[in-house]
């Protein structure tokens, strides 16, 4: 779920969703949802600030 709300949120389709509902219930999902959608923002912040560089031992290849 990281991986398609990261690169492309629209592969999310029924099958995917049925998928999801076989293993977490609704509230589940919301939250897991709710924290990918943070830690996405929070890398994309660091990355745009430039934090990544002073903060993070993890390659960022550069843009």
């Amino acid at each position: 779920m990281a991986e398609k709300t990261a690169l492309d949120y629209r592969a999310m389709d029924a099958p995917f969703k049925a998928e999801l509902a076989r293993h977490f219930n609704p509230a589940e999902i919301a939250e897991l949802a709710l924290m990918i959608g943070q830690y996405i923002a929070m890398g994309r912040l660091l990355v745009f600030a430039g934090g990544d560089k002073a903060a993070c031992e993890i390659y960022v290849p550069e843009y």
